[in-house]
């Protein structure tokens, strides 16, 4: 397909396509002005930026030239080769040869419009103009060369006119194979076109690419341009809604919609948990006798009584209530246990079966795109992004292969280079007697890949690479090092015993008692790595032992100790990113290569907030995810949205024609499983229609309880952001048409919200809360909270209406401002007194007058802190109470010293001290900014999130920040504005 300079599509070459899958409308001119087939090429790209200290490494630009000839042929010819970052440029360019030049593209060169500035003029008319897309014409898509990046393409074109040959060496992905598409559509080469594809960045890789090229696959082209396309179509149609419905300026995602969705569901469920307790006994057994080797006393714990089951968690619903496959338990509460721990003390106890089996464990898979951000939380804490980030610059670099993959499968080479190494490192017989391969059906799959594993025929160990990493870099290589490793050793074995216990109680209950355990003989592959697990859904490691002594039944037992032991149920944990990739993957929605964009998109849309690991919905998205759900369900239906990547990948195995299926999803047609969004008449129906009767009310409106009253107390999300009321909150004749509202703290969860928070927000007054009168102007002075943070302020006596004698008013009358002091931190809306006020209010406080000057010295609380000031001179003090106590001689003394500016000035003690700083090596330390509480590590300054607190902050959750800081680089510097030329 050909396009115009403004980038719209000229459909005569159509969708033809060559015998190896190319677009030809450009090949066809390219095979009949060289003689040649016209083919094209992928590489493995560039998405995440470098990190500050590597590009300063290796400098800036993008362009690299080798120094001698990959192919050993060609002698003269010149071939540029196109990657999309300047990283991989200069790594790739010596095992290429003289006869290459490497430039990067820097990512993509040009997508749909951005917005209404990016349309072409010629187009702004055009009703399908805000979409980018012309939907009445076969979903032509409007391409546009990006404003930052029309000097890259303009230098591109430069140096292909000098090249013989163009080797596209984008992504070996959808997407890499999109880019490498757009740089042959916008370049428009009259040479012949490669398409080059590698999964490492080694010289072998590197050379064995350039020598065997491919083709441009057409079907993976059009299964990547359906998927920006409909993702357009979706985000274009259905945001407005929410605009008008909810708030300004929300969005809505074919996938980021499903994904907040999962999270508001599971906070409902948090919400709606009612805990239940149940009570057991915990005991510690001795067995007489046990030889010298095994534990005498080993952990057991009561099971049953008189023959019935104790009930246990797993027993339990959400509601509090047994669950109907439950009822034959019986919940033991505190009392009995109380009263059956007694009864057992000094009673005699013997082993009434035994049950051992054998333990057999394999090894882990090793890993790809999904499972290495799971594992990558858990074990590293890294959210997802930071993981690929990393993992990004090891492939670039040559350190790992290609780490966007939904393969498990290792090449023969690999095979080899794991088998040879875990035999070097712990002996034959820890390695599997034959080469393993792991090999699953993955739903929705991507094209398939080779696994993440270690670059090159041979690995190199984590020790050989150390001192070529940053430590974050370093732990992503071991943990990828280490899991490769293992997947080709042999399995862990041991035994596990079951034990059943029984003893009578003096009262005359039989009671049962249950111990296990498991001892590994043989470690295997757990020698190399253990998987991280997750402790709150219960997790145990799988290296995890818990020796028993030999016991034999009707074997006596004492029992050394007996605790009643209390228990109460948890609400499901909320989604961590790890357990929320797991989830997508696991209903088969979006790609793994996509999750750490998703994640990050719900969070900067202000949908989702981390409190620590855990993802906490906002009510701006119960809003959002009840809308769609009443009004456009199959928009976030967990089966339609993976029934919807099943038939895409149809498109990718060109099974499926791209137009026609747009054309029906998008208007409606016998396309999809019952029920699809296609059958149901297409998007433009769905978004079209009923719009009007939404009540956006309603759908702001989030029920929570019924206070004593019987009153519901709802969340209304307004435009302003969400607010608690209710309705009949007053007493009276006209009790039904009053509410009563209250503010609520943005770092609130939801399921934490319960009645007992409620009433307490709605016992502080919206008018603030009445400290007393000031006894010099007779004011009323009252605590609030404010958008900048609580602060006292008085009220004024509404202005006496000036008398108009008959004549007109010209101008408004200015009113009065009052008098307003911002709490000092030690102080709360809740406890500030009339004192405390009185004294905020009274600032500024003259200090003094400089003797020599005569200038007028006052303390002042500012927005940056406390400080003095004399004329236009100000100094910083140190604590919030010298507003009140500095004296004149004191203030003198500090305007006597020289002023002190930035680092200079004196430097508060941090607010907490947090341990080195696993990348930089330097203490991370909390301190008090401008805006707020921030980390540092002396290098790079993180401000705390809205979720995070001072106290509660941990050094992984401190360096998480620092990274996510050091991987943006520093700010750009802002322009100074350009002068005014003085008029002649």
């Amino acid at each position: 397909m050909r396009f115009t300079q403004d980038g719209r599509r000229i459909a005569s070459p159509g969708r033809t396509q060559s015998a190896g899958g190319v677009h030809t409308g450009w090949l066809n001119s390219v095979a009949a002005a060289t003689g040649t087939s016209g083919r094209a090429d992928s590489v493995a790209g560039a998405r995440a930026k470098n990190t500050a200290a590597r590009g300063a490494a290796n400098g800036g630009g993008g362009r690299a030239t080798g120094g001698h000839d990959a192919a050993g042929n060609g002698a003269g010819r010149r071939r540029l080769v196109i990657v999309e970052s300047p990283t991989k440029a200069r790594k790739i360019a010596p095992y290429l040869g003289g006869g290459y030049v490497v430039e990067s593209s820097v990512g993509h060169i040009r997508d749909l419009p951005r917005g209404a500035a990016d349309v072409p003029a010629k187009y702004k008319g055009e009703p399908w103009a805000r979409l980018g897309v012309d939907v009445d014409h076969d979903f032509e898509p409007l391409y546009v060369v990006s404003p930052d990046k029309k000097a890259k393409v303009t230098e591109l074109k430069s140096l292909l006119k000098d090249a013989d040959e163009l080797y596209l060496a984008t992504d070996p992905d959808r997407e890499g194979e999109a880019i490498a598409w757009h740089l042959l559509e916008t370049l428009k080469p009259k040479v012949p076109v490669r398409r080059m594809v590698f999964h490492e960045v080694t010289e072998q890789a590197i050379r064995a690419a350039a020598a065997d090229t491919r083709d441009l696959d057409a079907d993976l082209v059009d299964a990547q341009e359906t998927r920006r396309i409909l993702d357009r179509l979706y985000g274009y149609e259905v945001s407005p809604v929410l605009w008008k419905k909810v708030m300004p300026k929300l969005s809505a995602g074919r996938v980021q919609s499903v994904a907040t969705r999962i999270i508001v569901e599971r906070e409902r469920e948090r919400m709606r948990f009612q805990s239940a307790s149940y009570w057991d006994i915990a005991a510690t057994m001795e067995a007489q006798g046990a030889g010298s080797d095994e534990p005498r006393t080993f952990p057991a714990r009561m099971i049953a009584v008189d023959g019935a089951r104790l009930a246990s968690g797993k027993d339990f619903g959400p509601d509090g209530r047994l669950k109907g496959s439950s009822t034959e338990v019986r919940v033991l509460a505190e009392a009995d246990a109380t009263r059956l721990a007694e009864a057992l003390r000094g009673r005699d106890f013997k082993v009434v079966s035994v049950e051992e089996k054998p333990y057999t464990r394999r090894p882990y898979a090793p890993f790809m795109t999904s499972t290495l951000q799971q594992e990558a939380g858990r074990k590293l804490r890294f959210s997802s992004e930071r993981t690929m980030r990393i993992a990004q610059r090891l492939y670039e670099n040559g350190y790992i292969t290609y780490m966007r993959t939904d393969s498990t499968t290792l090449s023969e080479t690999a095979l080899t280079a794991a088998r040879n190494q875990a035999t070097d490192l712990y002996g034959a017989e820890f390695v599997s007697p034959s080469p393993r391969q792991y090999t699953r059906k993955v739903k929705n799959s991507q094209e398939a890949h080779e696994a993440i594993r270690p670059a090159g025929e041979v690995f190199r160990t984590p020790g050989q690479v150390a001192g070529e990493l940053d430590t974050d870099e370093y732990r992503l290589y071991e943990m990828i090092w280490q899991r490769t490793i293992a997947s080709q050793m042999a399995d862990a074995k041991g035994t596990t015993m079951s034990v059943r216990i029984a003893g009578t109680a003096s009262s005359g209950e039989e009671c049962t008692f249950a111990a296990s355990g498991r001892t590994i003989t043989f470690p295997g592959f757990l020698k190399a790595y253990v998987e991280a697990v997750d402790t709150e859904a219960g997790g145990e490691a799988d290296d995890k032992q818990s020796r028993l002594p030999r016991l034999t039944r009707d074997q006596a037992l004492t029992a050394a100790e007996l605790v009643p032991d209390g228990h109460n149920t948890s609400p499901p944990p909320r989604y961590s990113e790890p357990s929320l990739v797991s989830k997508l993957e696991e209903l088969g929605i979006g790609r793994p290569s996509t999750y750490a964009s998703i994640i990050n998109t719900i969070q900067d849309r202000g949908y989702v907030w981390k409190k620590g690991s855990a993802l906490v919905p906002s009510w701006v998205a119960f809003a959002v995810v009840a809308l769609l759900e009443r009004h456009f369900e199959r928009l976030v239906d967990y089966d339609f949205t993976a029934a919807m990547e099943d038939e895409l990948d149809r498109i990718a195995s060109g099974n499926e024609q791209r137009t026609r299926w747009l054309s029906k999803f998008y208007f409606g047609g016998e396309q999809g499983v019952d029920g699809s969004i296609g059958r149901l008449g297409g998007l433009k129906k769905l978004v079209g229609t009923g719009v009007e009767d939404i009540d956006a009310r309603e759908i702001n409106s989030i029920p929570l309880f019924t206070d004593d009253q019987g009153r519901t107390v709802y969340v209304r999300v307004g435009r302003y952001g969400p607010y608690l009321e209710r309705h009949g909150a007053e007493t009276g004749e006209d009790a039904e048409g009053k509410s009563q509202r209250a503010n609520l703290p943005e770092d609130l969860p939801p399921d934490e919200l319960t009645p007992e928070i409620a009433e307490k927000l709605f016992a502080t007054p919206q008018e603030g809360r009445m400290l007393g009168t000031d006894p010099v102007s007779g004011h009323e002075i009252v605590a609030k909270e404010g958008r900048f943070g609580p602060y006292v302020t008085e009220v004024l006596p509404e202005p006496e209406e000036a008398a108009e004698d008959g004549a007109k008013k010209t101008s408004k009358a200015k009113k009065a401002k009052p008098r307003t002091g911002s709490l000092f931190k030690s102080m709360s809306v809740e406890t500030v007194t009339l004192e405390d006020a009185l004294k905020l209010l009274s600032l500024p406080r003259v200090v003094g007058k400089d003797p020599e000057s005569g200038d007028e010295i006052t303390a002042q609380n500012g927005r940056y802190g406390p400080y003095l000031k004399k004329g236009t001179d100000s100094r910083s003090l140190e604590t919030e109470d010298q507003l009140f106590t500095i004296t004149l001689d004191e203030a003198l003394k500090i305007y006597a010293e020289p002023k002190r500016r930035g680092r200079q000035a004196t430097a508060k003690p941090p607010l907490k001290e947090l341990g080195d700083d696993p990348v930089s090596g330097k203490p991370m330390v909390v301190k008090d900014g401008r805006f707020g509480p921030y980390v540092t590590d002396g290098e790079f300054n993180a401000t705390l999130r809205k979720a995070d607190s001072v106290e509660e902050l941990t050094a992984e959750r401190a360096a998480e920040l620092l990274a996510e800081k050091r991987a943006k680089g520093p700010a750009p510097k802002r322009k100074a504005p350009a002068r005014k030329k003085a008029a002649a």
